[in-house]
C-alpha cells in the first residue's frame, strides 16, 4: 500500500459496515489501522448523511489498542487530555500535539540518518557490518509503524562524507527533543 496524494475513501453504510471504495470490499477497524500504519491517509464518510467520521473512527482505533494493553499514552497524559476539553487550553492542545509529533518524526529520521554517516571507529572490527545490519533490522521493526519513517538508512559506504553541520543538527535535534520532553511532562 503505497502513499498516495488522495486519501483512501471508506464509506460507512447504515448497517455500520465499512466499505473500501478502491477495492470494492468491506473492511474492519483493524484493516483501517493497517492502511494508516502503512502511510496511507484515510477518510471515512457516512454514506447517508455525508458526515466525515474519520476522527471518530481514529479515536476508536486508539481506544481499542489501549484497551488491549498496547499502551502508548500514559494515564497522566490521558487525564490531561480530558482536562483540556474543559479548560481554555483546549485551543492550544491540537496544535501542540501536531507540532510535537511532527518534531518527533523529523527528529527520528535525522537521528537515524546522522547515525549512519558519523564515522565509527568500531567499523574496522570484524563482524561490525553484520551487527550494523542487525541493528538496522531491529530499528526497522521498532520504527516501522511510525508514520514518516522510511525504514531505510544510508550505509557509511553510501555516503562518502557527512553533510556539513550534521553534528550541529544532531545537537539541535537532541535539544529539541529534551525541550519536547519538558513540555510533555508539564502537561
Amino acid at each position: 500500500m503505497a502513499e498516495t496524494a488522495k486519501p483512501l475513501l471508506i464509506k460507512r453504510y447504515a448497517s455500520r459496515r465499512l466499505y473500501n471504495t478502491e477495492t470494492s470490499d468491506y473492511v474492519t477497524l483493524e484493516d483501517i489501522g493497517l492502511f494508516i500504519r502503512a502511510g496511507r491517509e484515510v477518510q471515512i464518510i457516512d454514506l447517508k448523511s455525508g458526515d466525515d467520521l474519520t476522527r471518530q473512527y481514529l479515536l476508536q482505533i486508539v481506544a481499542e489498542h489501549e484497551s488491549k494493553g498496547d499502551t502508548v499514552l500514559p494515564t497522566n497524559v490521558l487525564t490531561d487530555l480530558v482536562r483540556s476539553y474543559t479548560t481554555n487550553i483546549q485551543s492550544v492542545v491540537p496544535q501542540f500535539l501536531a507540532a510535537s509529533f511532527e518534531m518527533l518524526r523529523d527528529g527520528q529520521s535525522k537521528v537515524l540518518e546522522n547515525l549512519s554517516v558519523i564515522p565509527n571507529p568500531l567499523s574496522a572490527m570484524p563482524g561490525f557490518e553484520a551487527m550494523r545490519v542487525q541493528q538496522e533490522a531491529f530499528m526497522k521493526t521498532m520504527m516501522g509503524g511510525i508514520p514518516g519513517w522510511t525504514g531505510t538508512t544510508a550505509t557509511p559506504a553510501a555516503k562518502a562524507a557527512p553533510e556539513e553541520g550534521s553534528a550541529e543538527e544532531l545537537a539541535e535535534i537532541k535539544r529539541q527533543f529534551a525541550e519536547l520532553q519538558k513540555k510533555l511532562s508539564k502537561l
